[in-house]
């Protein structure tokens, strides 16, 4: 039980990873920490009045026994910081969360990295996102994200496609946000982990996002900031890295594109920049072998639409059966094969573009 008030205490407002150590090691256990009386407390000089008080306040909102039941039953796990299955990165930040909620499995090795990016983002940053995610994954190494609209979700699906994956949470692990990444979560906790600092029915808020970014890069060997504008969390996320000694890569995107200022800066400024999944596997000497993906065998009337399509502008059915002289149907038809396999991408009026994956096209 004494993983549970741990737990306890760090829904505590104002008691961290420090005042919980500092807590245990003066009354031996979270427990008796979690138990003892105002004097106590106190005398201990562990906390100030105010976290004192809020400490008891909350001794009377929360059932121990009912906490482990709930978390029991939502199957969530707890880890923490001293546990064998830490993160073995992220406990060794400057403000490691000491309790980490998580369903799924995770990861026992540090071959992880990070990829964020704006959630408003374009064609051409989802498509790098999922092409680096995908090549990674299938090198074996571990994407780290935190679930966000735009480059985030294009990360885990990529990575979904050919192995592991961790979104970390602004919120409770069992709350899906945003709302339409709900079954993303759900496949990330079947074959990845979803995990967070903050306890379940907890929802996400403005101001947890800059305490779950030092997360994200404290789990991961490097991050990559694939779209970001000059005011970006992404680049919080970055200036939380560069503080840990972590290492920061760039994608390079156009000079007028706003959502490309930020990244372009990180480059300038010393970031490595990436264009493949390459950059990263060289960087960290891991093997290299995986990470090549074969060619899709297609048949002629695939080739050619498929040769029509590109990374960035979308392309209509109507063009396609302009260029390749086809009837309206066959071309439907060939774009939904594709699509099936995961070559095309569907945007709104029927137009799409190709998947970018390493080594194809």
């Amino acid at each position: 039980m004494e993983q549970f008030y741990l737990a306890a205490l760090q829904m505590v407002p104002g008691i961290g990873s420090s005042r919980i150590k500092a807590l245990v090691d003066y009354f031996g256990s979270a427990r008796q920490a979690w138990l003892a009386d105002q004097g106590d407390l106190f005398l201990s000089k562990c906390l100030d009045n105010t976290v004192c008080n809020k400490l008891l306040g909350q001794r009377d909102k929360i059932d121990i026994h009912k906490l482990a039941e709930l978390l029991t039953k939502k199957q969530i796990g707890l880890c923490c910081l001293l546990d064998k299955n830490y993160p073995i990165l992220l406990r060794n930040i400057f403000n490691p969360p000491y309790v980490l909620y998580y369903r799924g499995t995770l990861s026992v090795n540090d071959k992880l990295v990070a990829i964020v990016g704006s959630r408003k983002t374009t064609t051409y940053g989802k498509n790098v996102a999922g092409m680096l995610a995908a090549a990674l994954a299938t090198a074996q190494v571990g994407i780290v994200s935190g679930a966000a609209r735009g480059i985030d979700t294009a990360a885990h699906l990529g990575a979904l496609e050919q192995g592991y994956t961790v979104a970390v949470l602004g919120s409770g692990v069992d709350i899906s946000y945003p709302p339409e990444n709900a079954k993303l979560l759900a496949s990330i906790a079947e074959r990845g982990v979803v995990l967070s600092e903050y306890a379940p029915g907890v929802i996400a808020h403005p101001g947890h996002f800059p305490a779950r970014n030092r997360i994200i890069n404290g789990l991961a060997r490097g991050v990559i900031v694939v779209e970001a504008a000059e005011k970006s969390g992404a680049l919080i996320t970055a200036d939380f890295a560069l503080e840990e000694g972590r290492d920061v890569f760039a994608v390079p995107g156009g000079i007028f594109a706003g959502n490309s200022k930020g990244t372009n800066r990180l480059i300038k400024q010393g970031a490595k920049l990436v264009d493949s999944a390459m950059d990263i596997l060289e960087e960290y000497g891991w093997e290299t072998s995986q990470g090549k993906q074969a060619e899709p065998e297609l048949s002629p009337e695939e080739q050619q639409v498929y040769s029509l399509l590109n990374y960035e502008k979308p392309i209509g059915i109507e063009e396609i059966v302009m260029k390749l002289n086809v009837l309206p149907a066959t071309a439907a038809y060939i774009v939904l094969q594709l699509s099936l396999r995961g070559l095309t991408v569907e945007h709104s009026g029927q137009r799409y573009t190709c998947t970018a994956r390493e080594g194809i096209k």
